[in-house]
């Protein structure tokens, strides 16, 4: 099927974060015709590091937010240091992953993803929130829609020529055309997210910190808060009746660093709590007339600092291949090869090298030995924190 049938729309998005909104963005531009489902009521809060990368900023710009992000309140970091259990640590600069003097951003998701989504309407996305994806239209294994279901539950079928899953770790309408989506996978690993005050780091330092069974991450975002987000064994997190207090303290405070800083702190929000599946590349193509991007796509592991990099690059690379392909009046099948093609080479190779990372952070005698290697070689930190992003400064 060609690009140019009559539908409601050209392409329907589900999902309202950097990823749909990004995409939704740049495919308005293009001038298709968008449409944007999101289940929440923005502003809202999301279990996220909360730690914006300096290559972020670029992409803000091309979206045309730079300057509302700025105005927002987030806090600069200029620098990243990871803690092994004793307490011995190793930075990793901002700038290595910008130009000299570049700054990451500590900033909420309400906030960010709040601007994104608002930029998206002004640029003529038709914005739905409080609506969810009720089911996927088909026409034989093809798919040409999505059923909707506002807050009142009335649901409404509406068509497109292609539809996009940016539903986060979820994938709920990818993970519905799965083979094995009936069956119930155990979760490995389950992640907290809080606002506090009254951690001891600096105002300008991002810290993680490495522990048996996961690691956890702190940082300075708007508003005197500091969010932290942390990710532990699945047993370990049963063992402590599943209270993310009882995991801070018993679980993330082993490392002697956590325990200093985390010493004082209180919550000043409600704690948010996820399992984690899976780590790495799902599928980008599920079904034809359907793709992934962002974390439906793949999840990259937190430590990395990537994850809302991961969401935007892959919201660039989709929204360049459909409009391309709409304006060529390419079929599905080579938009989805296109897609899958420029997806790989740019992210591939950086998943295989932070799935390493994952583990030597998880192992505790391979996580305090990488770091005492790194703290010996400030050269081999910089290759291994820009192995992390790989292709993303030619992106």
């Amino acid at each position: 099927m060609t690009l140019s049938a009559k539908t409601d729309h050209d392409v329907i998005i589900v999902g309202g974060g950097p990823a749909g909104s990004a995409t939704a963005i740049r495919l308005a531009d293009s001038g298709l015709s968008v449409m944007l489902v999101e289940k929440a009521r923005f502003p809202r809060q999301k279990l996220c590091g909360e730690f914006i990368s300096p290559e972020c900023l670029l992409h803000f710009a091309e979206l045309g937010v730079a300057d509302d992000i700025r105005l927002s309140g987030g806090v600069d970091i200029a620098e990243t240091v990871f803690y092994s259990r004793n307490g011995k640590g190793v930075a990793v600069k901002s700038e290595w992953f910008g130009y000299e003097g570049s700054l990451a951003l500590g900033l909420s998701r309400a906030e960010m993803d709040d601007v994104l989504l608002k930029r998206a309407s002004q640029v003529g996305v038709a914005v739905y929130e409080e609506t969810t994806a009720a089911g996927l239209i088909f026409d034989s294994d093809r798919v040409i829609g999505v059923r909707l279901k506002d807050k009142d539950g009335v649901e409404t079928p509406v068509t497109a020529t292609l539809v996009i899953d940016a539903t986060g770790r979820t994938r709920s309408l990818a993970r519905r055309l799965e083979k094995d989506a009936g069956r119930h996978k155990r979760a490995g690993h389950v992640a907290f997210k809080a606002h506090l005050t009254g951690a001891q780091i600096a105002p300008s330092a991002c810290e993680i910190f490495a522990y048996r069974g996961g690691y956890g991450g702190c940082n300075n975002i708007e508003n005197g808060l500091f969010n932290l987000c942390f990710i532990a064994a699945a047993e370990d997190v049963k063992r402590c009746g599943s209270d993310a207090e009882r995991v801070m303290r018993e679980v993330v405070c082993t490392n002697k660093r956590a325990a200093k800083v985390l010493e004082n702190v209180a919550a000043k929000s409600e704690w948010l709590a996820v399992p984690i599946e899976r780590y790495g590349r799902g599928e980008l193509v599920p079904a034809q007339g359907l793709l992934t991007v962002g974390d439906s796509a793949a999840f990259i592991d937190p430590f990395t600092g990537s994850g809302i990099l991961l969401a935007l690059e892959s919201a660039r690379i989709a929204a360049a291949a459909v409009a391309e392909s709409f304006a060529a009046d390419r079929d599905l099948e080579t938009l989805a090869a296109e897609y899958q093609l420029q997806y790989s080479k740019a992210f591939d190779a950086r998943l295989r090298v932070c799935r390493v990372l994952r583990h030597a952070a998880s192992m505790p005698f391979l996580a305090d030995a990488t770091i005492s290697v790194l703290r010996a070689s400030g050269g081999l930190s910089r290759r291994i924190a820009r192995a992390t992003r790989l292709a993303a400064r030619s992106a």
